[in-house]
């Protein structure tokens, strides 16, 4: 590592010796996952650099930014509207953990038996692992599940109340709390938010979503060009790196794979069944279910997850003119992510279905982070609807240490058997 990325590391409080020992496990763990891979498209050698890079050139550019008098916030989840945030030279940024590395550091303030997810992203604030610690003005939670409303209370950080309901007066609290999240922006900033300054990123967030979509849409294909850990590590860099900056390379990523379309180029060395990843997100850091999938015979075509079609589904409408009307359909397409947190959810239920069929999978495993309640209670529902449409399934529990991988193993190899009979 350079000694100017010490230095900038050191300014911001971060435990030097710590951090070494962070980045290294996760180097080694995605040599061991990605690396392993010998089809892999030339283009994500960009993707393997941005890893690395969200915790040195990506720190060093925010750090710029707040330098310049630039204001930036930490979120969490996708339901947090970047286009608002942006409208009003506010920076978001990502701030879900997950590396198993730092998760026991978040036991002096939480319980163990919680969502890893919480564990790891806290564990590294409080390890002194995360450069972005000190890189925000504040944090903005949101209650998609109470162990999170329970850790935002502890912890003082700002709440997006999200309605766990889709009726029309739970939309209209929706939009209040958008508006919300618009004054509280515009407060810390300084800046209003204006209809041509919206629009502006209404406009450059769709085109990263029509970039990530254009990739997987080639994983449609009987010949997948790219596998789905790297389809996931597109992602994971998406929501950490610098807008324009990812649309970019993501853009000749998908010129490469349309490339290796027609030459009838495979990201996989052998055949194997198409299956589809549903559930709990795989934040930066954590590809491990993905990788004992795909390194037991099986290729994941299509990600429904945070981190695979929720974040990048669905545009905000371009047509409105006027400030509220953009704030609605910003509004309406946030509203429209069918997260577990929704009771009843039969968007879930019937969109699962569909892209199941879309991306023509042979079966489906179910990746659900220990003591995520929420997609694993839902997961027998989920099970339900796929055996009604003869598409068999199985659920994986499991947490980020690396523990149970070979048990994991033996049960993913068993589901490729069935599959494959």
């Amino acid at each position: 590592m350079s000694t100017d990325f010490h230095k900038m590391w050191t300014d911001l409080g971060v435990n030097l010796e710590l951090h070494d020992q962070l980045m290294a496990n996760t180097s080694k763990l995605h040599e061991r996952t990605h690396l392993y891979q010998k089809n892999r498209p030339s283009r994500m050698d960009y993707f393997d650099h941005s890893l690395h890079a969200s915790h040195a050139e990506r720190v060093a550019e925010i750090l710029e930014y707040r330098k310049a008098g630039g204001k930036s916030i930490g979120t969490f989840c996708i339901y947090v509207p970047d286009e608002i945030a942006l409208a009003a030279d506010v920076l978001p940024i990502p701030l879900c953990g997950g590396s198993g590395f730092p998760v026991d550091y978040a036991d002096k303030m939480f319980p163990r038996d919680i969502c890893p997810l919480i564990r790891s992203t806290f564990g590294m604030a409080f390890s002194g692992t995360c450069p972005y610690k000190t890189l925000k003005d504040f944090a903005v939670g949101e209650t998609t599940c109470d162990a999170k409303k329970k850790a935002w209370d502890l912890l003082g950080f700002k709440v997006m109340e999200l309605p766990q309901r889709k009726n029309i007066v739970d939309k209209d609290l929706w939009l209040e709390e958008v508006y919300a999240f618009k004054d509280m922006v515009e407060k810390l900033s300084g800046v209003k938010v204006t209809p041509e300054k919206l629009m502006e990123y209404i406009k450059l967030l769709n085109r990263r979503r029509k970039v990530l979509q254009r990739i997987n849409e080639f994983r449609k294909n009987d010949n997948p060009p790219i596998s789905g850990l790297d389809a996931l590590l597109v992602s994971q860099v998406a929501l950490n790196q610098d807008i324009k900056i990812f649309i970019d390379g993501a853009e000749v990523l998908a010129n490469e794979l349309q490339e290796r379309i027609e030459k009838g180029i495979s990201a996989y060395e052998k055949e194997g069944v198409r299956v589809m990843m549903a559930g709990t997100p795989s934040p930066m850091g954590n590809a491990k279910v993905h990788h004992v999938v795909e390194s037991s015979g099986m290729q994941i075509v299509v990600d429904e997850s945070c981190t695979g079609l929720r974040f990048y589904s669905n545009l905000v409408d371009e047509t409105p003119t006027d400030l509220d009307s953009m704030m609605k359909a910003i509004a309406d397409r946030y509203f429209s992510i069918d997260c577990a947190c929704f009771s009843p959810n039969k968007e879930r239920l019937e969109n699962v279905v569909k892209v199941a069929k879309e991306y023509n999978v042979k079966g489906v495993v179910q990746n659900v982070l220990s003591y995520c309640h929420g997609y694993n209670v839902e997961a027998k529902a989920i099970e339900k609807v796929f055996s009604e449409a003869n598409i068999p399934s199985f659920k994986i529990v499991t947490d980020y240490s690396d523990e149970d991988i070979e048990q994991l193993r033996v049960r993913t190899e068993s589901f490729a058997e069935l599959l494959a009979s």
